[in-house]
């Protein structure tokens, strides 16, 4: 099927740069003169014949508006091949500007062939594809550099159209999903359409003729009707005395397929094969404008939305309707205002957002912002160029298409061809960092297209980056230096930061594991488990212990005392007495031993650790004795409630032995966590001379919760030591458990 290749002559006004290309008297002419000899049959890659795919993209430019400096240009980006010393030939022979203009294309073409292989229907190639399109545009800040581009590919696709030359895979889906896409953001409509067309042609010719055979007209035909209905609708509301403006909207190819899949509609439900746009001044003439439609057409009415009443989540407004003509074929049309149409077309329902859904549909597209709003700044600089259309063909001069809209990154390649996004002043340690952390600790050289270069140098757009690394290593403290220039990426330096607070924290246990191991050594316990010993001391592993160890927050007593236990000659339990019984002998003391007398057994409970002076309770358990508990013990409560029988009035011992007796108890503290504040607390145990047989802490976002088990001979002693904790900076409160 043949491809037609119209483009409507819109001024885009791509000759915005007149100041950076001057506009030479006969400057194309001369241009083409200069490249004719070097190009004698001589072709592309392609098999396309050179002059001839510069004349090709020549005439693409001046239909899309390019002015005779820019085709001039386009000739000699493919001169520079065949020049010795192109950037001097090309200055002497037309100016610095062309020169700089045509080695800035030629670059980004070889960029592109190197990132072309990559490309592939893989799903990580979605993202790699995204960066291939901003790499397009972020490669120069020279707008007219991305402008040839689109030219120049247009001009191939239309080559191998014509000589009917089996098209590269990559080549056609590069075309498809890298330069279409770019061509809509960048709103050169034209370019667009005949890019996706011409694509899918290529990669699914079946599909494409199938959908070709679906329509009743053919391309031509098709915008031959839309020209005269909008002919006829434009002349029916200027009678309407309604100012309007009716743009013809055909539907294309590929288009009509990627909305079946897209909405997985049959042809026959794709309304909008034909479509008219109308923006008028304000919204009484869109409803006007519906009305008039309406009445002289066959409305679908299930087809119809009024966005305007009803507008979508993002801010979009619009009439939407579909109309049957006399013949019963299917026309949309959209109706807005002005500010409506600016909206869609700029705002967050741009138009690209919503064409451009790829897999995930027509639902839930959504776009990076910042990428978004550079895109934005490029095509408002389009519509500005084409309001000085008038101004430029008058000879005045136009501002420079330069723009700092995409400067804040840079997008370089790997050996390999993948494209990497960094940002500006970025160095090939960032880029280290970007592609694998590990990577970028090992960093020690980079070449930077196949030279060797410091690494503090700082890449450019479109550089192949290759990174020499160690097998072991880690990163430098230099890098860390921003006066040094080594980093500037965010994230790179978090990175490295990230590395050398991990060295200190294993230097740190490393510290604290050697002092455990030698007091082991010491006490001749080192065959115990060092995970074992750190769970008796109320850590979560044997590393946490040598962390606080190794910070000096945490004292060796501690473990000491754990290992070697006081052994006194009758445990603290034996010297609970019970309160004399009518049923036993009285003793001058007051009191019976519960063992040794009457045989009975006693255990101070875990759950409220009872320690003299505490008043205390018994209660005669099942098989295991009398249970003795802190009168407020909540759990004593509950027992006696339920089995108050068993209940047993209980006192401490008076005797000697028993006064000297150590007693655990639990305190519980609560303060804001800091650094030292486990050593802080400790050293006020210490100074009480107040064992500590268990430490356990948690951490609650920024508050420590901590419970220390010490040994006391007195529990009214421990209401000192609780003073002196709650003193401590950062505790909130101490209270024994």
């Amino acid at each position: 099927m043949k491809q037609t290749s119209a483009i409507s002559p819109q001024p885009l006004m791509l000759n915005a740069t007149l100041q950076d290309l001057p506009d030479q008297p006969d400057a194309l002419a001369r241009a083409r003169a200069f490249v004719e000899p070097l190009f004698s049959g001589a072709s592309l890659d392609t098999g396309e014949d050179v002059l001839q795919h510069a004349d090709g993209v020549a005439t693409i430019l001046g239909q899309i508006g390019g002015s005779e400096a820019m085709q001039a240009a386009c000739y000699l980006v493919y001169a520079t091949e065949f020049l010795n010393k192109p950037e001097d030939v090309i200055s002497k022979a037309f100016g610095p500007s062309y020169a700089e203009l045509a080695l800035e294309t030629v670059r980004l073409i070889r960029v592109q062939r190197q990132a072309r292989v990559v490309a592939s229907d893989k799903p990580a190639a979605n993202l790699q594809t995204e960066n291939v399109r901003k790499m397009l545009l972020a490669f120069s800040r020279d707008l007219r550099v991305v402008l040839l581009r689109l030219a120049s590919r247009l001009q191939t696709l239309r080559y191998y159209a014509a000589s009917k030359k089996s098209v590269p895979h990559g080549l056609a889906h590069e075309s498809l999903h890298v330069f279409a896409p770019l061509a809509n953001r960048l709103g050169i409509w034209q370019i667009k359409w005949e890019i996706e067309d011409l694509s899918l042609r290529f990669l699914e010719p079946e599909t494409y003729r199938e959908v070709a055979r679906w329509l009743d007209e053919k391309r031509a035909e098709r915008e031959k009707y839309m020209v005269e209905l909008q002919q006829q609708l434009s002349s029916a509301l200027k009678e309407q005395r309604i100012e309007a403006s009716v743009q013809g909207r055909p539907k294309h190819i590929y288009s009509i397929v990627k909305k079946m899949r897209g909405k997985s509609l049959g042809f026959e439900r794709v309304f909008d094969v034909r479509a008219l746009r109308v923006i008028v001044p304000s919204v009484p003439d869109c409803y006007a404008v519906l009305s008039w439609v309406h009445t002289h057409f066959t409305p679908i009415v299930e087809e119809f939305d009024d966005y305007i009443a009803r507008p979508k989540s993002n801010g979009y407004q619009s009439l939407h309707t579909v109309v049957r003509d006399a013949q019963g074929r299917p026309i949309e049309v959209q109706i807005r205002t002005r500010a409506m149409h600016e909206h869609a077309e700029q705002g967050v329902a741009a138009h690209w957002a919503y064409k451009e859904a790829g897999a995930r549909g027509y639902a839930g597209v959504s776009a990076s912002g910042a990428y978004d709003a550079k895109i934005a700044v490029l095509r408002q600089l389009l519509a500005w160029e084409r309001e000085l259309v008038s101004a430029s063909q008058n000879g005045s001069a136009a501002p420079s298409t330069k723009t700092d809209a995409l400067s804040d990154r840079i997008y370089v390649l790997t050996p390999d061809a993948a494209v990497v996004e960094l940002p500006q002043g970025a160095t090939s340690i960032d880029f280290a960092y970007a592609l694998h952390t590990n990577l970028g600790h090992r960093c020690r050289g980079a070449r930077v297209d196949g030279a060797m270069v410091p690494l503090h140098t700082v890449l450019k757009n479109g550089q192949t980056v290759e990174v020499t690394a160690v097998k072991e290593g880690g990163p430098s403290r230099d890098w860390l230096n921003t006066e040094l220039g080594f980093l500037a990426s965010p994230r790179a330096r978090s990175k490295v930061r990230a590395w050398f607070n991990a060295q200190a924290m294993q230097d740190t246990v490393a510290k604290g594991r050697e002092a455990v191991e030698k007091l082991l050594q010491r006490e001749g316990k080192t065959a115990i488990k060092l995970d074992d010993l750190a769970s008796q001391l109320g850590f979560k592993s044997s590393d946490a212990l040598f962390e606080v160890v190794g910070k000096d927050e945490f004292s060796l007593r501690n473990i000491e005392t754990l290992l070697n236990p006081p052994e006194p000659s009758l445990a603290p339990d034996d010297y609970v007495l019970l309160k004399k019984s009518r049923h036993t002998e009285q003793n001058p003391k007051g009191g019976v031993l519960v063992v040794g007398i009457d045989s009975l057994l006693t255990q101070l409970a875990k759950c409220c650790k009872p320690a003299p002076p505490d008043d205390i309770r018994g209660f005669v358990t099942r098989g295991k004795g009398v249970s003795i508990h802190r009168a407020d013990c909540g759990n004593f409560r509950q027992m006696a409630l339920r089995n108050v029988e068993r209940v047993i009035e209980v006192d401490w011992g008076k005797s000697k032995q028993a006064q000297d007796q150590i007693y655990p108890v639990d305190v519980y503290i609560e303060a804001f966590d800091r650094q030292g504040l486990l050593r802080d607390i400790s050293e006020v145990f210490s100074k009480e001379k107040m064992n500590v047989i268990g430490v356990q802490t948690q951490s609650i976002k920024e508050l420590a919760l901590m419970t220390f088990t010490v040994e006391v001979s007195d529990s009214g002693r421990l209401q000192k030591v609780l003073t002196a904790v709650r003193d401590v900076s950062g505790v909130r409160s101490a209270r024994r458990r």
